[in-house]
């Protein structure tokens, strides 16, 4: 977006990305702050995902891969984990890739924040009805040699 686009316009462009990226779930958010900061609702779209998820820079996939990671890394934000694990099914991540994600937080982030990641993406796959994943066999040295 360029600096000369109005206010309702980047509002307009940011609320696209949202539904491609968050669906319904996006919107959720943003409802929810409407009768106590209508304003960081507003920033939310036409900020965070019109001028920074908009950018052609990384794909969604692999946006959403990143923002899993930091959520997890900070710790307490399971609801928006909830948001953001949504949003990496709808950008084309597999639960299996989502949970190799979490698994792989667990290195840099710790264990209890790679499981209260873990379970919230649990919430969603159950809301989903994409239970029980199918499990990956550990890898060894001999068999990735």
């Amino acid at each position: 977006m360029s600096e000369s686009t109005t206010r309702d316009e980047r509002f307009a462009h940011g609320l696209e990305v949202l539904k491609k990226v968050d669906g319904e779930a996006g919107q959720r958010v943003v409802d929810s702050l409407a009768d106590i900061s209508p304003e960081l609702g507003h920033q939310i779209v036409s900020w965070a995902f019109g001028e920074i998820y908009g950018r052609p820079g990384l794909a969604p996939r692999d946006r959403q891969l990143v923002t899993l990671g930091m959520l997890t890394a900070l710790g307490g934000c399971e609801a928006q984990l909830d948001v953001h694990v949504n949003a990496a099914l709808n950008v084309g991540l597999t639960p299996e890739q989502i949970v190799e994600a979490l698994l792989h937080s667990a290195v840099y982030c710790g264990i209890p924040k790679a499981l209260n990641a873990t379970f919230a993406a649990k919430k969603v796959f159950a809301e989903r009805g994409l239970l029980p994943l199918e499990q990956q066999p550990a890898q060894t040295a001999a068999t990735s040699a």
